[in-house]
């Protein structure tokens, strides 16, 4: 594991070596048994170790988890220094081998690996797995992690074991044998880190029962989970390629995230004086994986095997477990080619991955592309040569003459639909709803007027309840009778009707999607489409900006007017997503009205950190949204967490806003993705707190001039 570098202690500067440790802990996790009226420092519990691989997915050993009852743990990690320990539930998706029967603790046959998918998305740190196998070493020196009792209390500890060569042969029963130092019970599922590379390159299977160390078996065996038997739509459904994916979007959003004084892995990398495959710095390495990342995966292992040796010819060594994703093609790649001049390898394996056939596009597909396609030119800029970079420019022009292939985006996003039982159709019709009014009172701004109604499909509405002063924290309470009322007269049999609810701006962020009417009922939004409405669009108060004042000058007629062009448009011919308020992680001031109006037609706003306050007042983002004449936008609530990654909101919020094809079936989707967040479904995880904004300017709310027909 020191490929190349001298053997022994680990050298280098101390103070890279601690940050390493202190990353490797960060991610390490203790594994518990699942249960209520368990205390998270219950030593009678604890089940082993683990560590974050990817954001909500943990990586641990299959007889850690087979350990406890059923199959779910609870996962207990630490959100950053001095903050303590929290716990949250996590379902084990998958084991390997996966074989029937509960074997006794410690004898579960190698590999030995369980996937451990959380319930709920948390806020956490993510270890870097190495993208190349762990090869033969006769001698060398990790680092491990991991959690123990010790004087009967739960302890995290850590420690460096030395490599003295593999057990078992090239088959999935091989594993790294370790020697040097006492592995202490509860450390099984714990990392194993090479730290000369910085990188996760196993996970600690077990311990011997007289004398030092035991053994670990190489994140590379993970490439053995089983394939999907049917074709692929989408990247969750494929576990391997979802936990990947994810985890290298994860350290690629995290590098460019500036919103932290903590190093990166890749930091730590280079400090190291690593050099992934010798072509690559760690922040290119990291830069480039997150860029494929973003492409669909290979469509198959032995098209990945193919591309793999069109490149390398008779240098291709293709390492066991075959490669699977582009990561590990990336790590073959190194093995095969050892020489510095390896550059035009890489940047050629880059250009095939964007031509490569699809399993299935998406939205963000050809965006994707263009990215890489850009770290592909810098990258190349100065260093193989003029001829060579005239041939990838000429390739990426070819390239652009292509449509994506595999199944087009539409095809992709139906499929996936039929997947998951979410609603797929070509358009909404009409059909009834019900609305819920809030009116904020000036002189108790903590208490509201409310009103509850049946819509019908032409828009007018018939007033159920009303009720007045009533506190904010107890409208869901309140409220029970009359929105439980109103969705009996609406819901149809597998099709709830829709929420709208009515908010002045100043309660716009209310979270009316979450309220529950029983300690045990579903949520309101993963259970029907819930929407946001505008309540007091024509009482709102004036922009500060002096361009924005000048443009309320538009006469009444003309601001309808465009509202229901950018309406129209959406509806009829697709949207495009735009963060406003955050550039690559950092906040950034929602443009003024009047720049908001220049904007194309096709655009729906997207705000990243709602609610972080620690900036722009979030009512002043959303008045300039409203008055720069949008009927449609989305955003999440943010959770206070400053050093949370935002790189996968952006992604899959202009996934689904282009993937809708009409803004018509945005409230659907976006109840999937709630729905989805009840379940469970990591896919779905960076949706966490979002809401969406749809107020048809064509429906105009009561009082603003549609029929109000009596009770």
């Amino acid at each position: 594991m020191t490929d190349g570098h001298a053997p022994g202690a680990p050298g280098g500067p101390g103070n890279a070596h601690r940050a390493l440790r202190d990353l490797v802990m960060a991610a390490t996790v203790r594994i518990h048994r699942a249960g209520p009226g368990y205390a998270l420092d219950e030593p009678g519990t604890f089940l082993g170790s683990g560590f974050f691989i990817a954001p909500n997915w943990v990586l641990t050993c299959a007889h850690v988890v087979r350990s406890g009852e059923g199959n779910e743990v609870r996962v207990v990690y630490e959100r950053g220094p001095g903050r303590g320990t929290s716990a949250v539930t996590g379902e084990v998706a998958t084991v390997l081998p996966d074989r029937a029967g509960l074997p006794a603790r410690g004898t579960w046959p190698s590999p030995d690996l369980a996937l451990v998918r959380l319930r709920e998305p948390v806020d956490h740190d993510c270890a870097y797995v190495t993208e190349r196998p762990a090869a033969y070493y006769e001698e060398g020196v990790v680092l491990y992690s991991g959690w123990s009792v010790v004087g009967g209390e739960l302890r995290r500890l850590s420690g460096t074991c030395t490599v003295q060569g593999t057990l078992g042969g090239w088959s999935d029963d091989e594993q790294i044998r370790l020697g040097g130092d006492v592995l202490p019970p509860g450390v099984s599922g714990g990392p194993v880190v090479d730290p000369v590379r910085g990188e996760v390159v196993g996970v600690l299977k077990s311990r011997t029962d007289r004398g030092l160390g035991g053994t670990c078996t190489g994140v590379e065996q993970l490439r053995s989970l089983p394939v999907p038997a049917e074709e692929t739509a989408a990247e969750h459904d494929d576990p391997y390629h979802a936990v990947f994916h994810a985890h290298d979007r994860y350290h690629r959003d995290r590098q460019r995230h500036p919103d932290t004084d903590r190093s990166t892995w890749a930091d730590v990398q280079n400090q190291l004086g690593a050099r992934p495959g010798r072509a690559l710095s760690p922040e290119e390495r990291t830069q480039l994986l997150g860029r494929l990342a973003d492409l669909p995966p290979p469509a198959s292992t032995r098209a990945l095997l193919g591309l793999l040796e069109s490149l390398l010819g008779d240098q291709a060594a293709i390492p066991h477990p075959a490669p699977r994703g582009w990561r590990d093609g990336l790590g073959a790649l190194y093995e095969s080619s050892r020489q510095d001049a390896a550059l035009d390898l890489v940047l050629d394996y880059a250009m095939r991955a964007m031509s490569a056939d699809r399993p299935f596009v998406t939205p963000g597909t050809r965006a994707a592309e263009r990215a890489l396609w850009e770290w592909v030119r810098q990258t190349a800029e100065g260093r193989p040569g003029p001829a060579y970079r005239r041939r990838l420019g000429q390739q990426w022009i070819e390239r652009l003459q292509l449509a994506p292939r595999g199944p087009s985006a539409a095809e992709a996003e139906a499929a996936h639909g039929a997947a998951h039982g979410t609603a797929r159709g070509a358009g909404r019709a009409p059909r009834l709803f019900v609305l819920l009014e809030l009116e904020q009172l000036g002189w108790e701004p903590g208490r509201c007027d409310w009103h509850v109604s049946v819509g019908r499909p032409t828009g007018e509405v018939v007033r159920l309840r009303d009720g007045e002063r009533t506190p904010l924290e107890e409208l869901p309470a309140v409220l029970a009778p009359a929105l439980t009322e109103a969705f009996r007269q609406c819901d149809e049999p597998g099709r709830p009707a829709d929420l709208q609810v009515a908010l002045p701006h100043l309660l716009l962020g209310l979270d009316v999607d979450t309220w529950q009417f029983g300690p045990d009922e579903v949520p309101l939004g993963a259970h029907r489409p819930v929407v946001v409405r505008c309540a007091d669009r024509e009482q709102l108060p004036e922009p500060a900006d002096a361009a924005a004042r000048a443009g309320k000058t538009l006469l009444a007629d003309e601001e309808r007017h465009e509202r229901e062009a950018r309406w129209r448009w959406i509806h009829e011919h697709g949207a495009q997503a735009e963060v406003l308020d955050c550039e690559d992680g950092l906040r950034v001031p929602v443009p003024v009205a009047e720049s908001l109006r220049g904007l194309p037609h096709k655009t729906v706003p997207v705000l990243c950190r709602y609610g972080d306050h620690r900036f722009e007042d979030d009512p002043v983002a959303l008045v300039r949204i409203v008055h720069g004449g949008y009927g449609v936008a989305l955003w999440r609530r943010w959770r206070g967490q400053s050093e949370a990654v935002c790189g996968e909101f952006h992604r899959r919020a202009g996934d689904t806003v282009a993937g809708a094809g009409g803004a018509d079936r945005l409230p659907e989707l976006v109840h999937a993705l709630r729905a989805g967040l009840r379940e469970g479904r990591p896919e779905t995880y960076w949706a966490h707190g979002i809401a969406l904004f749809y107020d048809d300017p064509r429906r105009p709310l009561p009082g603003t001039g549609d029929l109000l027909e009596a009770p």
